[in-house]
């Protein structure tokens, strides 16, 4: 079953046809109403591992702020003009 929740199969049950290994993972290579092929990673089916319940932690997006400013050339705890 695909349960990426952003892929438009999302929900349906496909049969594998054959899997795929490589660097990035496991595949499985789908046939769709009999008629064509989608190929969908592990993690976006129901033989990957379970989503967590927060797309985003507090820590995570703090961390991502302070890689932006960096990049930005902003120093910590400073407004800029326009923010």
């Amino acid at each position: 079953m695909v349960t990426h929740p952003f892929h438009p199969l999302c929900g349906r049950e496909l049969v594998v046809l054959f899997e795929r290994r490589t660097r990035r993972g496991l595949w499985f290579v789908c046939e769709v109403d009999g008629r064509s092929r989608v190929t969908l990673r592990q993690e976006w089916t129901d033989r990957g591992v379970p989503a967590g319940d927060q797309r985003l932690a507090a820590e995570g997006l703090t961390a991502l702020r302070e890689v932006a400013d960096a990049v930005l050339g902003r120093r910590s705890g400073t407004t800029q003009v326009g923010e």
